[in-house]
């Protein structure tokens, strides 16, 4: 299970307004690189078959089978700061991140560490 915190679903609701297209769910995955080996990844997409699919407030928030397991109980929010705003992620499953926020570590995966580039 994965939770979009309200910010983040307004601020998801923005973008696919935006788009003008109610057929892009927002995709959340991991690629294997980053600083600390793994990193986050969003965008807009179409949803494919093997996907896992959840729903917040009519957002529709698509995983594929490769990230699920490194996503899994994560939290999704939108935060604005003097710096401007963003999403962030908190992953119970990461034992340690970069400084960056955009890349972590599993316990049992360190992925593919690269030269921080943030």
């Amino acid at each position: 299970m994965i939770t979009l915190t309200p910010s983040a679903t307004e601020k998801v609701k923005e973008y696919l307004a935006e788009q003008g297209r109610d057929d892009l769910a927002l995709r959340i995955y991991v690629s294997r690189g980053g600083c600390s080996g793994f990193s986050y990844g969003m965008g807009l997409d179409l949803a494919r078959e093997e996907d896992t699919l959840y729903e917040f407030d009519g957002i529709r928030v698509v995983i594929d089978p490769d990230s699920a397991p490194y996503l899994e109980g994560i939290e999704v929010d939108y935060v604005n700061s003097l710096m401007g705003g963003g999403f962030s992620i908190y992953n119970p499953n990461a034992v340690s991140t970069c400084g960056c926020g955009h890349s972590f570590r599993t316990q049992d995966d360190n992925g593919a560490p690269q030269a921080c580039g943030h």
